[in-house]
């Protein structure tokens, strides 16, 4: 496996005992619809919580979450409104970010509650 798959497994894997720590539920790891794939979907509460996560080693192409662009977010739209109709689920909803970089031995976390908005 190549090295970055590895780190962001890695990071997947923080995030999610980071997440739970904090006391949210776990739903789904890794959910795909079509092309995109949300990293992990959640329950804070009663709000259903579509996470994305980046992960780096370094800070020096800037912070892990601004790697989250429109693109992006809008696939993350897309594949959550697919979710959400498919599980039929409607009460709230977020979208999160956890931005993590790992040097050495060191792990700096991020958690960035509603980090972008759904346009219509």
């Amino acid at each position: 496996m190549a090295e970055h798959n590895e780190l962001g497994q890695r990071g997947e894997k923080i995030a999610q005992s980071f997440l739970v720590d904090k006391g949210y539920r776990i739903l789904h790891v890794n959910w795909r619809n079509r092309k995109a794939e949300i990293d992990i979907i959640a329950m804070d509460g009663e709000t259903l919580v579509f996470v994305e996560v980046k992960t780096r080693q370094s800070h020096i192409f800037g912070e892990p979450e601004n790697a989250v662009n429109h693109k992006k977010q809008k696939n993350l739209i897309h594949a959550a409104n697919a979710y959400v109709l498919k599980y039929r689920y409607a009460n709230d909803a977020r979208f999160d970010i956890i931005s993590i970089v790992i040097i050495k031995n060191a792990t700096e976390i991020n958690h960035i509650k509603d980090a972008f908005y759904p346009t219509l």
